[in-house]
C-alpha cells in the first residue's frame, strides 16, 4: 500500500501489491521474487533478472541479463 504522500513502502520502492502480481513477461509468466540487494525482480523459472530503475520495474526480456548458477 502507499501512503498517504504517494510513496511506496515495499521493497526496493515498490508497491507490496504491485510485487504480488507482477510476473516474468517470458511465455511461462512466473512470479518473480525481489533481490534487494541487487535491485532486481528475479524469475527462478527462466533465470533472468529484471532491474528496476528509479521504482519502475522495467520487465523486458532485452533489458534483462541471465542469472549465472
Amino acid at each position: 500500500m502507499t501512503s498517504a504522500s504517494g510513496t511506496a513502502s515495499g521493497p526496493l520502492g515498490l508497491d507490496p501489491q504491485l510485487l504480488s502480481i507482477l510476473a516474468c513477461p517470458d511465455t511461462h509468466h512466473s512470479p518473480l521474487t525481489v533481490d534487494e540487494a541487487a535491485g532486481e525482480l528475479l524469475c527462478s523459472t527462466c533465470d533472468r533478472a529484471f532491474p528496476v530503475r528509479d521504482g519502475i520495474p522495467v520487465l523486458l526480456l532485452d533489458e534483462a541479463r541471465h542469472r549465472s548458477s
